[in-house]
């Protein structure tokens, strides 16, 4: 398949077609690992994409407003034939948890980065649908209708299931810094400067051999069917990957669902879990805090009355599901802008938490509990980046975090953390830890 490489065109002229096939990932058979994927089994949601017709990029947080408008307005492609309209897409990406960071591992990916592909291919209905896509000129056309024939006569029937061996894989990651951490983080609740605070921690994986990501995304998604399974592609070939249970915001026109997801316990607690005095108040505080940010965005926004449990293969959480009707002109990019770092991930206050966080976390989040996503005319979805790793050839780097609040200990926030983190050390172990 030709690629074209990135772009700055403003305007994309796309086709697409309905695909006899079962899977999206199978497409890897023929068109090699893509360059971005997601899938939320439950919701039957899956889409992979190949190839890059168009990108954009921000390089801070006001820019990637911008970006995520311009990419939300209905005239940036120009369809051959109407799409179905539950299409996800077409741009796919994420942006850093923060401004700030050291580690040059996480330069390829930018502040932020969305991806519209040369071939999207995702379920539709009982079977799957193809889109290509291609920048305004002359040609697009000719070579838009190329691309579908080219990807509806070879695409496999096939379903991608796991098929790696289970390998051995080297950890490491410093028990006692991360508890040393925690342990300042309660200095500085009992002090009062902050009521929680999230730290996040890196375990550092190396196998005897490259990683196979396919592999990795096909184990994902099978062993955690609750999540949104992700994976984004950056230039020098890298790419960060998970599992992620948390939505930020999933977009409908101004119809706004999103959720609190916090206060954790293993599997085997989740009837303590929504006893806990602790959990809940640690939960109390992501569902003040989004509620009061959606405030001036919506006409009228509702919660469930009481959390439930979400219960995950290793671990429980407690959740709240939000609900609102937005304002006129509010879209993704205010949305994004009010909502991250919610407290789940960064803390409350949210100032006092975050500059805590980036005086002592010691650790380059990245993409690591940012948004990550996708984005199209009127509609978004977009997930926290959690229970992910950045991964390149035989090495990666996995970030779990675990929030901090009065009555918190160093060593259950670490077992905590550990819990979190096994998913994707079954996935990068070819289900094997």
């Amino acid at each position: 398949m030709t690629t074209l490489g990135s772009t700055d065109a403003s305007r994309w002229v796309a086709g697409w077609r309905a695909l006899v096939a079962a899977d999206p990932l199978a497409g890897a058979e023929v068109l090699g690992e893509p360059s971005v994927y997601w899938e939320r089994p439950l919701a039957s949601e899956a889409v992979a994409g190949w190839g890059e017709a168009g990108m954009a990029r921000a390089e801070n947080a006001s820019r990637a407003q911008e970006v995520l408008r311009r990419l939300s307005a209905p005239d940036a492609v120009r369809w051959l034939e109407a799409p179905p309209p539950g299409m996800p897409g077409p741009w796919f990406g994420g942006m850093r948890f923060g401004e700030e960071g050291g580690d040059e591992a996480w330069t390829p990916f930018g502040f932020g980065r969305w991806t519209l592909p040369e071939v999207m291919v995702w379920r539709e209905g009982g079977g799957l649908a193809v889109a290509a896509f291609a920048p305004e000129a002359p040609g697009a056309e000719d070579a838009v209708r190329a691309r579908l024939e080219r990807v509806a006569t070879f695409f496999p029937s096939s379903v991608r299931e796991p098929r790696g061996a289970a390998r051995a894989l080297r950890m490491s990651s410093p028990r006692r810094d991360f508890e040393e951490r925690v342990e300042r983080a309660l200095e500085a609740i009992h002090a009062e400067r902050f009521h929680k605070v999230v730290l996040a921690r890196a375990v550092e994986v190396e196998a005897d051999e490259d990683f196979d990501r396919v592999d990795i995304l096909a184990r994902l998604r099978e062993q955690n069917p609750r999540c949104a399974t992700f994976f984004f592609r950056a230039p020098d070939g890298s790419a960060f990957l998970g599992a992620t249970p948390e939505t930020l915001c999933r977009l409908e026109a101004s119809k706004l669902e999103t959720e609190a997801l916090a206060g954790s316990a293993a599997p085997l607690r989740s009837g303590e879990l929504e006893s806990s005095d602790k959990d809940r108040r640690e939960h109390m505080a992501v569902v003040h805090y989004i509620l009061r940010a959606l405030k001036p965005l919506a006409e009228h926004v509702e919660a469930d009355g009481e959390p439930g449990v979400l219960a995950l293969k290793n671990v429980v959480h407690l959740r709240t599901g939000i609900r609102a009707g937005l304002r006129e002109g509010i879209g993704v990019a205010e949305l994004m802008a009010a909502l991250h770092p919610t407290p789940a991930v960064g803390g409350t206050p949210r100032e006092n938490a975050l500059a805590f966080i980036a005086t002592h976390e010691a650790l380059d989040r990245g993409w690591y509990a940012g948004p990550v996503g996708w984005v199209g005319p009127g509609r978004a979805h977009q997930m926290v980046a959690l229970r992910s790793a950045r991964v390149k050839g035989a090495r990666a780097r996995l970030f779990v975090g675990a929030g901090i609040v009065a009555g918190s200990s160093a060593e259950s926030e670490w077992r905590e953390t550990e819990m979190k983190g096994l998913a994707m050390l079954r996935a990068l172990g070819g289900g094997h830890v």
